[in-house]
């Protein structure tokens, strides 16, 4: 049913937004994309993802798991080939964790492992989005300038009241042993607090942010193939909101919402939307094309669902 609701919600977004841009236009304009900016933004796309699962096996490593970077290389696009291509019950994050767990591992110690991955990825998607508007404060409307600022500096500061529990000790106070929904808090600092201890730490938020970074560079060479001439700063703006508000789980792996968002912002600086909807488009060909290793890792593996 949950599948179900996502389709609709799926199909009524774009359903609305090609009440106001011809579907015709945005089939030439795909079919006419310079195929040298493409190959450029899916081979942009294929390294972001390549990152960010080397950045999960550091932390994982970081917090005793033990494994060679090639388990969770395989295990990372397997869960990116989930989360994009098959609208399955159990997604990406979940199928990682299985992995974890068929090693021996508890399933809490597991989740927390993958958790922090999601995690530590939101604060580099927030420190480059935040940078990003302060260095271009004029491009957007204040409302939205500020609203983004708020959730960046929110989430940031979420993160870090988050480490402060193991730091300063709150497990001590009585209300916090007192509430079943806090306690657990305590174990997730402590482990958050080992992957972002000293030197490893910078590199942590180091790693995510360029793994961001090459997925908003994926953007802008897609935009450079449908004939969107604009600065990648523009993207450090842009593109960052309309991740997180993909992260919501409304629609298909963020189908729709990622296109009426794209529109909705980039037509704000005078962007013409058929080439919106275009560059967006071809960037979820470009996360499913991208995943594609990950089917091969899960047909190839020993255990499947």
């Amino acid at each position: 049913m949950k599948n179900v609701v996502k389709i609709v919600v799926t199909l009524a977004i774009f359903f609305l937004i090609f009440r106001t841009i011809d579907i015709r236009k945005v089939v030439v304009t795909i079919g006419d994309a310079h195929l040298g900016y493409v190959m450029l933004g899916f081979a942009a796309q294929l390294f972001s993802t390549f990152l960010a699962s080397y950045r999960w096996s550091i932390i994982m490593k970081e917090l005793c798991f033990g494994q060679h970077f090639l388990f969770y290389l395989k295990s990372y696009f397997k869960g990116a080939f989930f989360n994009q291509a098959l609208p399955t019950s159990i997604g990406g994050d979940a199928l990682r964790v299985l992995d974890i767990v068929r090693l021996g591992f508890r399933k809490r110690d597991s989740f927390a492992g993958v958790f922090i991955d999601r995690l530590v990825g939101l604060v580099g998607l927030l420190m480059l989005n935040l940078v990003a508007n302060l260095l271009r404060p004029g491009l957007l409307p204040d409302e939205i300038f500020w609203v983004i600022n708020a959730l960046s500096a929110g989430g940031i500061s979420a993160i870090l009241i988050l480490m402060a529990v193991q730091r300063f000790n709150l497990a001590r106070f009585r209300f916090f042993r007192k509430s079943s929904w806090l306690r657990p808090l305590y174990g997730l600092s402590r482990r958050t607090n080992r992957v972002y201890r000293g030197t490893k730490g910078a590199i942590q938020v180091a790693m995510t942010i360029l793994t961001h970074l090459f997925s908003v560079i994926a953007f802008y060479w897609l935009a450079q193939g449908v004939g969107m001439h604009y600065g990648l700063i523009i993207f450090l703006v842009i593109v960052p909101p309309v991740i997180l508000l993909t992260l919501v789980p409304v629609t298909l792996a963020g189908w729709g919402v990622r296109e009426g968002a794209m529109i909705g912002l980039f037509t704000l600086i005078g962007a013409d939307k058929t080439m919106v909807l275009s560059m967006s488009i071809l960037y979820g060909l470009a996360l499913i094309v991208t995943s594609l290793p990950g089917l091969y890792f899960y047909l190839a593996g020993k255990h499947q669902i």
